[in-house]
C-alpha cells in the first residue's frame, strides 16, 4: 500500500477510534487540513474498499475500517507514544499495593481499566480468573447491540476456560493484540494480551476500534512495574 493511501486508512482509523462514527471525505479533508479535494478522497476511499481494509455501511455513510483495516493498523501503521507521567504515577501507585503479586495485578488491573475506561480480564494460578470495567466496555455505542452484549457476557463466563485455553497453548511476551476473529471474547471485540510471571494472563478488553496506542502503552508499563517486583 502506498503512502498516501496508507495516510488516509490511519486518518479513517483514529477518528473512528475516537468518535464512533463513520468518516466521510469533506470531513477528512475539512479536520485534518489535507490538500487535496473530498473528490480524490473519495477516490483513495474506493481503493481502500476494493482492497478490504474500509467499509461503507450505507449508501448516504462515511466509512468505517474493516477488520483487516484495523489489524493493517497494528502491525503496520501505529506509532508507539509514551504514557502521560500521570498515568505512569497512577500505575506505579497501584502497584505499590501491600501484598503479593496477585493483589499487585488485581490493583493494576483496576487502574488500567480506569484510566482505558475499557474491561480488564485476568487469569492467576489455579484458574482463579476476573474482570473488571465492564461497565465501560457496556457504555460503548458497539454495545447498544443486545446480541452483541449477550455474546460478551456468555464469554466472560466461560472466562477460566478461555483463558486456560490460551495459556496452555500460547505465551505473549509482550502485549499483542488479537483483533475481530481471532479474539476469544468475540468477532466484535478486540484484546490485547500479556503474559505476567506465574503464567498469569492480563488483557484489556474493548471494542474492535479500541485505542490500540493507549492499550499497548499501558500494558507495557504495566508489565514493566510487575516484572520490577518479581
Amino acid at each position: 500500500m502506498d503512502a498516501r493511501l496508507k495516510q488516509v486508512l490511519s486518518l479513517v482509523i483514529e477518528d473512528v477510534i475516537e468518535t464512533g462514527e463513520p468518516v466521510g471525505s469533506q470531513y477528512l479533508v475539512d479536520t485534518y487540513h489535507l490538500k487535496v479535494s473530498s473528490a480524490t478522497i473519495r477516490n483513495w476511499f474506493v481503493e481502500l474498499e476494493d482492497q478490504g481494509y474500509i467499509i461503507q455501511q450505507h449508501t448516504s455513510s462515511g466509512r468505517v475500517p474493516t477488520e483487516k483495516g484495523y489489524r493493517l493498523y497494528v502491525e503496520e501503521l501505529l506509532d508507539s507514544k509514551p504514557l502521560p507521567k500521570k498515568a505512569q504515577q497512577e500505575l506505579a501507585e497501584a502497584c505499590d499495593t501491600h501484598g503479593d503479586t496477585a493483589r499487585k495485578v488485581k490493583a493494576l488491573a483496576k487502574t488500567v481499566a480506569d484510566l482505558a475506561e475499557s474491561a480488564v480480564v485476568v487469569g492467576l494460578e489455579d484458574a482463579d480468573s476476573f474482570y473488571t470495567g465492564l461497565s465501560y466496555l457496556f457504555a460503548q455505542p458497539e454495545f447498544r447491540d443486545w446480541n452483541r452484549v449477550v455474546s460478551l457476557s456468555e464469554a466472560l463466563e466461560r472466562l477460566d476456560e478461555i483463558l486456560q485455553e490460551f495459556g496452555s497453548e500460547r505465551y505473549y511476551n509482550h502485549p499483542t493484540a488479537l483483533i475481530g476473529r481471532a479474539c476469544p471474547f468475540g468477532n466484535a471485540c478486540g484484546v490485547i494480551l500479556l503474559t505476567l510471571p506465574n503464567a498469569t494472563f492480563f488483557g484489556l478488553l474493548g471494542p474492535m476500534r479500541m485505542n490500540y496506542r493507549e492499550g499497548l502503552a499501558l500494558l507495557s508499563a504495566a508489565q514493566k512495574l510487575i516484572n520490577n517486583e518479581v
